[in-house]
């Protein structure tokens, strides 16, 4: 480098200077040994090396739709093979390559204007697309010319598609539209009538296999279809500016609910495998968590959240009659930390428990139900799918009640667990409806937002109008109480729904029904 510098401080053309007292290599010397002066004055013009392409005084006219209306005359640019490099300058310096036309390339003056693609293997070296030259002589003649050209181009294009189109699907015939040829540009209009682009020029979309087989998949997923005279009214349209509502996504999250709520479900018989409990003390159990819930004042997701938890915990684990209220116990705990915002203590559920089981016990208990269940909390419930379906119902407060009342009578029959969540709520907001004598008792839009046919909600509703009857009955009253109360509307004293399918007409002489 330190030598370098000097070489180019001894050849500076612009240094006069001699530089005495110094021996640098590569520098001329006299005949005293001495480095001889450098003239100044061996400066090239920088036209001469060849590394300025045209002049300023003669610019391209040529634009990327072809030449322009008045393109210059006397003076035309260059006409170059390859893009001007720094490598391509120094080789035109040297004189390696001529930087003057041949004879071929300019055409003679009073040629038409002519439109040339360069081919494959220049595209390919340069590494760019395709691009025109356009060498353009006399004004008037070039236009003239080009006009002429561009449009028997432009038929021909018209031609080969419409022949294309034709192979493609002869049994299909379009109309012939009239294209707008702009002169200059036949090789844009081929290639926009290549993409489907073009004036003129229609794209028709054809029907693939997949796009059958995907609309048949998704009819087939749905298993209804909604009649064309009705239709389902958008029941998140209120709460297009509540972001809690999440509107954009609370489809797509109820579609996940739907596809995931058979891994929450259990075996309807997986009681059978248990040898010392049965379904009347998992009855019970459920019925006094009913009541601590209350006492406790949670939510009510804590409340479905903790009879989940029980049955699939049961459904893994054999579990004495000693410890059966242990799992309940525990279970409310788990359920509460998940859902609650304070959750109450574990001494608050060992005292509840009467003090049946100690402190370590339900911490122990907990980590074992949550090392079964793998940890594996996040389960829809009957509340999130009964909550969507009241809304679509245009539900008011006291059918809110009543579907609530009906589900949560479920919870302490074993019977009920074969029957899905999505199921159980959506037979609740049934039910609920014929209670009420509302009308109509299935519209479409909670046929759309269910996924349920008012065919398929017989069997669950018609076990819920029984346990309506008998729900003051018995042992187990508890939800009865619960919604006796005021606070509740007192739904339980309601009459129980009479069902379309089970309705008769009683002949008062026979005795005999119609």
């Amino acid at each position: 480098m330190y030598a370098t510098r000097h070489q180019s401080a001894a050849n500076d053309e612009n240094n006069t200077a001699d530089v005495k007292g110094q021996n640098i290599k590569g520098a001329p010397l006299d005949n005293n040994g001495k480095m001889a002066a450098v003239q100044s004055n061996n400066r090239r013009a920088l036209g001469d090396i060849g590394n300025l392409v045209g002049s300023l005084s003669a610019r391209c006219n040529v634009s990327k739709d072809g030449a322009t209306e008045n393109p210059p005359i006397a003076k035309q640019p260059l006409q170059m093979d390859r893009p001007v490099t720094r490598r391509f300058i120094a080789a035109l310096a040297n004189g390696q390559i001529s930087a003057r036309p041949t004879n071929a390339q300019v055409p003679a003056i009073g040629d038409t204007a002519r439109i040339d693609i360069k081919s494959e293997e220049v595209t390919a070296a340069w590494g760019a697309k395709q691009r025109r030259k356009v060498i353009t002589t006399k004004a008037q003649d070039a236009c003239v010319d080009c006009t002429s050209n561009a449009a028997s181009k432009a038929s021909e294009v018209v031609k080969e598609a419409e022949q294309s189109k034709n192979l493609e699907a002869p049994s299909e015939t379009a109309p012939k539209q009239a294209i707008a040829v702009h002169p200059g540009h036949p090789a844009r209009l081929k290639a926009l009538m290549k993409n489907g682009r073009a004036p003129g020029a229609k794209k028709e979309k054809k029907q693939t296999l997949t796009s059958i087989l995907t609309a048949r998949s998704e009819a087939a997923c749905r298993g209804f279809e909604v009649a064309e005279a009705e239709q389902s009214v958008n029941i998140d349209e209120a709460d297009i500016g509540n972001q809690l509502a999440v509107v954009d996504y609370v489809e797509d999250i109820y579609s996940f609910y739907r596809k995931i709520e058979v891994q929450s479900c259990v075996p309807a018989n997986y009681m059978s495998k248990q040898t010392d409990i049965n379904e009347k003390m998992r009855a019970i159990l459920i019925d006094w968590l009913i009541e601590v819930h209350l006492k406790f004042k949670l939510m009510p997701e804590t409340l479905f959240l903790t009879t989940n938890l029980i049955d699939r915990y049961l459904s893994c684990q054999i579990v004495s009659r000693k410890y059966l209220q242990l799992v309940g116990v525990t279970a409310m705990l788990v359920a509460s930390k998940y859902e609650e915002i304070w959750a109450p203590e574990v001494q608050d559920f060992v005292f509840i428990s009467d003090n049946a089981y100690t402190r370590d016990q339900v911490l122990g208990m907990e980590k074992k139900m949550l090392n079964t269940l793998r940890f594996n909390l996040t389960v829809p419930t009957p509340y999130v799918f009964i909550v969507r379906f009241l809304k679509a119902a245009a539900s008011d407060q006291q059918m809110i009640m009543v579907a609530f009342f009906l589900v949560e009578l479920c919870l302490t029959e074993y019977t009920m667990v074969k029957f899905s969540p999505s199921l159980l709520a959506a037979a609740a907001v049934y039910t609920a409806q014929c209670t009420l004598q509302r009308t109509p008792l299935w519209s479409a839009t909670l046929h759309r937002h269910s996924g349920y046919t008012e065919e398929q909600l017989k069997e669950c509703a018609g076990m819920m109008v029984a346990f309506h009857q008998n729900a003051g009955k018995g042992n187990l009253t508890v939800v009865h109480k619960k919604y006796s109360n005021a606070k509740f509307e007192g739904v339980a004293a309601l009459s129980p729904a009479t069902l379309p399918w089970t309705a008769y007409r009683r002949d008062p002489d026979t005795n005999t029904s119609n």
